[in-house]
């Protein structure tokens, strides 16, 4: 199997309620992929089908090597310190404890202090060492920033692809899109139990249109445009300011970010 994680078919239903219809995925070994969704989409159901959290009802799912797993919130005992859990994963794992990844985590801080103690920045962290005390193959991290501070979130990321240049595959379900930007070779877009989308950030800029956004400073105020083609939009766009006379003092032109066109997929059409 050359590929990381491959799902084909996958099906889920609660009830009547039909969550995933048939959903069909690939992840490339060292890749670092996004599963993206809007709330309701079947994101959380998928993962958890995959990491063997849930089952489904028909379909298959195939996974090349080892799993870590760091959930979006985990329960841990309120009295248990931080290296008392890294030790029992660790037993659990017959898995000898990564020193330099705890360091590089910040969880030695933690080693002392009870779970209860902890912030949700400090939590997180921890549960990411949790993942990786037994040197996974394929990460699935699940909102790993969230809780983290400015400083803990640039750590977190190099932290990230440090673990993409050791040559393990993340699938990151993140709803920060600046994150996914910055981190990820390709996406998925859930959207009512099937993928939209999938493929590279620049792809989904392709399939849904450039997408500028201009923005137009004159002596009655600012307005706001968007336009799919920039050149033919703002020459009727200037063409209408002049011709009632108005003046324009600044014009700022930029492509459309990865948020917007994951709304534009997530929520609506492509047209």
């Amino acid at each position: 199997m050359t590929d990381a994680l491959q799902v084909k078919g996958l099906r889920k239903s609660y009830g009547k309620k039909e969550v995933l219809k048939g959903v069909d995925l690939c992840i490339r070994k060292g890749d670092i992929f996004a599963l993206l969704g809007v709330n309701g989409a079947g994101k959380t159901t998928m993962l958890e089908c995959i990491e063997g959290l849930r089952r489904y009802d028909s379909g298959s799912i195939a996974i090349s090597g080892r799993m870590g797993i760091q959930l979006q919130s985990a329960s841990l005992p309120a009295y248990i310190k931080g290296i008392e859990a890294v030790r029992l994963f660790a037993k659990w794992n017959k898995a000898t404890v990564n020193t330099s990844m705890l360091v590089s985590l910040g969880v030695n801080d933690l080693s002392g202090k009870q779970y209860r103690e902890m912030s949700t920045g400090q939590k997180r962290r921890l549960h990411l060492a949790l993942a990786l005390i037994s040197d996974p193959d394929i990460v699935f991290l699940d909102e790993p920033t969230a809780g983290l501070d400015v400083e803990g979130r640039i750590s977190l990321h190099e932290y990230i692809r440090t673990l993409k240049a050791q040559g393990k595959t993340i699938l990151l379900a993140s709803h920060d899109m600046a994150e996914v930007e910055s981190l990820c070779d390709s996406i998925a877009i859930l959207k009512d139990g099937q993928i939209a989308f999938e493929g590279t950030v620049n792809e989904l800029t392709e399939a849904v249109g450039k997408h500028y956004n201009i923005c137009i400073k004159t002596s009655q105020g600012t307005e706001t445009f968007e336009a799919d083609n920039i050149g033919d939009s703002l020459i009727s766009i200037l063409k209408g300011y002049q011709e009632k006379s108005v003046d324009i003092h600044d014009i700022q032109v930029d492509r459309g970010s990865l948020e917007q066109h994951f709304v534009k997929i997530a929520r609506g059409s492509r047209e």
